[in-house]
């Protein structure tokens, strides 16, 4: 019988390509994304491998419960849905761009989380595999509040690993670095001059790397789990420790 799994923002980028590769690998697919025609348009694309396409903002939690929690045997939930906003210092930034990286980053994940885990955890099986970032791990000028939303995300899985000691179900954050998708586009707020930059003269992850990840760890035999992927571009490493100078 095909397994099932739940994308939450199915609609670009890491959500669409695991979406692409998990119905090419006969699951059953249900697909969340605030953009309903997206969501229509990949729903149409995968054709019968899409069980569900549901329009869905994470930050909505009581639609969050009413809609996911309603679904029955979901074999792995891609806690995908995540965004940046801006590189400003902390002292410059627009707060509302905050709180949507906290409500979505960090809100909406726990929302998804807590909507399907209780039957996982009934039916002793299941995966959660949450999308993190390297900067959950390594900050940057400008990575404030995302950073400290990823952070937030690999802590989450490690204390779920920690709830579910003794149960089957599996948990995985898999943190990558630059990646080039709408990413940028959404962090610069359309600049697409902006967001070009981020990736000029290097070769980034792609969504398709992100997709097989997921793969990879879901397709590991029941007793192993993988706690964490951390991936990078090859043309992206760590920089020196940064000291300020006077004079």
């Amino acid at each position: 019988m095909p397994k099932t799994i739940l994308i939450t923002g199915a609609t670009s980028g890491f959500g669409t390509a695991t979406a692409r590769k998990f119905a090419a690998e006969g699951w059953k697919l249900i697909i969340t994304g605030r953009r309903e025609e997206r969501l229509q348009q990949l729903q149409k694309e995968l054709g019968a491998a899409v069980q569900q396409a549901i329009p869905l903002d994470v930050r909505d939690r009581h639609l969050v419960f009413d809609r996911l929690g309603a679904l029955e045997s979901i074999d792995l939930l891609l806690n995908n849905a995540g965004l940046a906003l801006g590189l400003e210092p902390a002292w410059d930034v627009n707060i509302d761009d905050w709180d949507t990286m906290v409500d979505t980053n960090i809100k909406g994940l726990m929302y998804c989380t807590r909507a399907v885990l209780p039957k996982m955890v009934q039916q002793n099986s299941g995966h959660i595999v949450c999308v993190g970032s390297t900067a959950g791990a390594w900050p940057y000028p400008g990575g404030n509040t995302y950073g400290s939303t990823k952070a937030f995300v690999q802590q989450f899985c490690r204390n779920l690993r920690a709830d579910l000691l003794g149960k089957k179900v599996r948990v995985t954050n898999i943190a990558p670095g630059m990646a080039k998708s709408e990413f940028s586009d959404v962090r610069f707020k359309g600049d697409k001059e902006k967001a070009a930059r981020v990736y000029q003269g290097a070769e980034p992850l792609r969504p398709e790397d992100i997709a097989e990840m997921v793969w990879w760890v879901t397709s590991q035999p029941p007793h192993l789990n993988i706690n964490m992927i951390e991936a990078m571009s090859i043309d992206q490493s760590w920089g020196p420790l940064a000291v300020h100078r006077e004079g």
